[in-house]
């Protein structure tokens, strides 16, 4: 059984085209294929930047029921974004559940390794996964934390010295474009897989945000990850579509959306 959780946040984003996630979330929900769909009410306001972080108090009440929805759910969870920032009460509950044993495989344009004091923006969303290993602002890191040596970074082809410096340090594997495939190698046990859609090229994905050049194509992306085994929580993420979003782009959706749910 399989359950797609829309969280339509876009408060951890700065983008101008930001408030486009709110629609992105719900329309990536509609497009993956489920037994149950629900919707988180998150709040549709922003705030002021608090400790470095844009609009503290509306993420932390996002994330406060984000978890609330997710103890009332016993399937397994395919999240559906808003920004990445979305993604870290389910990543928490996942490594709550399967311990040391569980990989998140975090396919991004951007290593989202950022602090308070390195993105003057404030945008959560590029310090979630050095949250979710303890590293970001006290007031969102979940109480479970992840081991650098539980996170693969794949697809990263852009970012910030400081981030490369703190991936070198604390020994985080990441994967680029050219050997996407190889984050297969070696892997065991239960996966989380965290999808922001600008690691797919832009050529065949461009409802983004933040849209990096030569990404991964999107088959061969929805190839990888229907090689798979014991996915146990799914989040796709950043989908900012316009107006005009193509129907290619949702096919896009829907085929990754099938071939997590095999």
């Amino acid at each position: 059984m399989t359950t797609v959780l829309c969280v339509p946040q876009w408060q951890g984003s700065a983008s101008r085209n930001a408030s486009r996630l709110v629609a992105g979330a719900r329309r990536t929900a509609e497009l993956v294929a489920a037994d149950a769909l629900v919707t988180v009410p998150v709040l549709e306001t922003s705030a002021d930047k608090e400790n470095g972080i844009r609009a503290l108090d509306v993420l932390l009440e996002n994330q406060r029921l984000t978890g609330e929805a997710l103890a009332g759910i016993d399937d397994v969870v395919i999240t559906a974004g808003g920004d990445c920032g979305v993604d870290l009460a389910p990543i928490a509950a996942a490594g709550a559940r399967h311990g040391e044993t569980l990989t998140v495989l975090w396919f991004d344009a951007h290593p989202d390794c950022y602090t308070t004091q390195t993105l003057p923006s404030g945008a959560f969303h590029g310090m979630v996964v050095r949250t979710l290993l303890g590293d970001g602002p006290a007031a969102l890191t979940p109480e479970r934390l992840l081991a650098p040596a539980q996170v693969i970074l794949a697809g990263v082809r852009t970012g910030d010295a400081t981030e490369y410096e703190y991936i070198e340090r604390t020994g985080i594997r990441m994967v680029g474009v050219d050997d996407i495939e190889s984050v297969l190698d070696g892997l065991t046990g239960p996966v989380y897989v965290h999808i922001d859609l600008d690691v797919i090229d832009p050529a065949e994905f461009g409802s983004v945000c933040y849209p990096e050049p030569d990404g991964v194509p999107a088959q061969r992306l929805t190839d990888l990850v229907s090689r798979l085994d014991n996915v146990v929580g799914v989040g796709i993420t950043e989908h900012a579509p316009a107006d005009s979003a193509g129907a290619g782009e949702a096919e896009v959706i829907r085929r990754l959306g099938a071939a997590l749910r095999r």
